[in-house]
């Protein structure tokens, strides 16, 4: 394909505590991307590992052993099928410190190149995961792509500093699933996601865990903020879309973003001391 495109692949099933039925799911939707000509396949946070706290309380006799199994062989997958793949698990640390809700990052060789930490994590996350300190990025194709992890979305601040970073691309893993039913979550989560696209011109595979209740659906976002395709509710399934960087978008802040950004918060010209401007109290 041309410089500056790739085909994304945004995956969804139900996560559960069950390893094997998750790791199983994840081949599978390997597999088919792969058939679709996908060039990365996207999963959900914790897709292999489950969600400590809503798929199992806690990590006290956790099967470490056998996630890290399915991890090896989904990585020996992605070597097979020349496939990156964002993975969605959570990383064991020297106890007592808890884990890491991570995404791997696995590239077409079949290698770990590298490890995502979820930055920001919700109250309840705090009694069960360590938080990270660290950005990733990787080119694909031209296209300067980095990863980002459910809560992280409440931080505009990330968006900016991945702006200033050059990233074109973000590849966000959510788990908004197994809930009592509709929520708030279904009216903020894509509609902050959309405008984080917009405001910094980001294109934007969303993944999430489709578990029954689940408040949206993954979906795939263009830098105009627009959602190009989603994903049936409720519904395990994958989609396949073009990433582009030679299209041209409806940005109306583009000209303004970087002073903004520098600290200038307006666009006016300068004025010579108007004193029709500057005598706020009077009309």
């Amino acid at each position: 394909m041309p410089e500056g495109t790739i085909q994304v692949a945004t995956c969804q099933f139900g996560v559960s505590a069950d390893i094997e039925a998750n790791a199983a799911a994840i081949r599978q939707q390997m597999q088919q991307a792969a058939d679709k000509g996908a060039d990365i396949v996207h999963f959900s946070e914790c897709a292999l590992s489950g969600y400590a706290s809503v798929d199992f309380d806690s990590f006290v006799d956790y099967n470490w052993d056998l996630l890290k199994d399915k991890t090896l062989e989904i990585i020996e997958l992605a070597g097979q099928l020349r496939v990156w793949v964002v993975l969605g698990s959570s990383h064991r640390l020297t106890e007592p410190n808890n884990p890491h809700n991570s995404l791997y990052l696995i590239s077409p060789e079949g290698k770990l190149v590298d490890r995502y930490d979820k930055r920001f994590c919700t109250q309840i996350d705090l009694n069960r995961y360590t938080p990270g300190d660290h950005f990733v990025h990787f080119d694909l194709n031209g296209v300067k792509c980095s990863l980002l992890i459910c809560f992280d979305l409440r931080f505009p601040e990330l968006y900016r500093a991945l702006y200033k970073e050059g990233v074109k691309c973000i590849f966000q893993s959510f788990y908004n699933a197994r809930q009592q039913g509709p929520s708030i979550h279904s009216e903020i989560m894509r509609q902050t996601m959309q405008t984080n696209a917009a405001n910094n011109g980001f294109w934007v595979s969303m993944t999430n865990s489709c578990g029954w209740f689940c408040p949206y659906p993954s979906c795939f976002i263009q830098p105009d903020g627009r959602i190009v395709e989603q994903l049936p509710e409720h519904t395990e399934g994958f989609m396949v879309n073009t990433l582009d960087l030679n299209k041209e978008f409806y940005d109306p802040s583009a000209d303004f973003r970087d002073s903004a950004i520098a600290g200038k918060l307006t666009n006016a010209r300068e004025l010579s001391n108007d004193p029709c401007s500057t005598r706020r109290d009077e009309l």
